[in-house]
């Protein structure tokens, strides 16, 4: 599986088609929903006045997918506070859509292609046409840095088979959360810096990884998603892993981020209170997840039945 697959698991959709190539309705189909089962997986964190619940989401998933169960509610309605990754009111999303527009663009003059080989520019322009979209996007994709382009060359193809970020986990949380107070354990622009500041070469590979993946990505999404609905961590960490062959995009894209989750779970720790964090399945899933890095400070996180 390519890296680029596990983006819906692991970094909120904050760059997807923001610059404006659109996918008109017709083109989109109906994604085959996974059937709901127990339900995804929580974790909690707790001592003698504080409780932290870790539950892993997918940023974006067909919107007929049921997942929800009282077991999560529960643990929603018990908390003072829900965090998500990013801080996602409208505000703070059309900043994170400007903010994305400035720096996912190449200087004027300097298109896209002029940085590929003959056989890299066969694959890229290949990939518009398995999906299905006209000659004219590839000029639209053109104007944007390669990690740019790579991150919405990921989420075309599902968004274009029903994925939408609209029934993504976390819009659903916070919507069934009311008036519980919001944080976010990063910004925007951390975020948008573990692609911008990788290298040209690093950012052109995961491009190319995007773009010689998009015939499977709908159905390697589905796998992961049905796992996640079983609440398998183990498979899901399974399914994540394979491929996954660039340390330095791993190391930047899960597991600095876990550790520095963790540290904001540890620090948390010492005030009193109940929160709810939910990011996305793949930071809680397999080795050097958010629970490792607790366990490595001496903190247990334990399954919530």
């Amino acid at each position: 599986m390519k890296l680029s697959r596990i983006l819906a698991l692991t970094v909120a959709p904050f760059a997807l088609l923001a610059s404006g190539p659109v996918v008109a309705d017709d083109q989109a189909a109906a994604a085959d929903a996974p059937a709901a089962a127990s339900g995804p997986a929580m974790w909690k964190v707790a001592d003698e006045d504080t409780t932290i619940y870790l539950f892993g989401t997918v940023h974006m998933l067909p919107k007929d997918v049921e997942w929800i169960n009282p077991t999560i509610t529960d643990a929603l309605a018990k908390s003072d506070m829900i965090v998500t990754e990013l801080p996602m009111d409208a505000g703070a999303q059309a900043e994170l859509q400007q903010l994305t527009l400035k720096l996912g663009m190449l200087p004027q003059g300097t298109a896209l292609r002029s940085l590929l080989t003959p056989e890299q520019t066969a694959t890229y322009e290949a990939a518009f046409a398995t999906i299905g979209l006209p000659p004219q996007a590839v000029q639209q994709f053109d104007v944007m840095k390669p990690w740019f382009a790579g991150l919405n060359l990921s989420m075309l193809p599902l968004l274009m088979s029903g994925y939408t970020p609209d029934s993504g986990v976390e819009k659903v949380l916070l919507e069934k959360a009311g008036d519980t107070p919001r944080g976010a354990l990063e910004t925007p622009e951390f975020q948008l810096s573990l692609f911008n500041d990788l290298p040209q070469e690093a950012q052109i590979a995961f491009m190319m990884e995007a773009a010689s993946g998009v015939a499977e990505a709908k159905e390697t999404l589905d796998r992961m998603v049905a796992e996640w609905i079983k609440g398998d961590a183990d498979k899901l960490a399974e399914i994540m892993n394979e491929g996954m062959s660039d340390p330095v995009l791993i190391e930047a894209l899960l597991h600095t981020r876990n550790a520095n989750w963790a540290q904001w779970i540890a620090e948390r720790m010492a005030e009193p209170g109940t929160v709810f964090i939910a990011v996305g399945a793949g930071h809680l899933a397999g080795e050097k997840s958010v629970q490792d890095m607790l366990a490595a400070k001496g903190i247990a996180a334990t399954r919530v039945k």
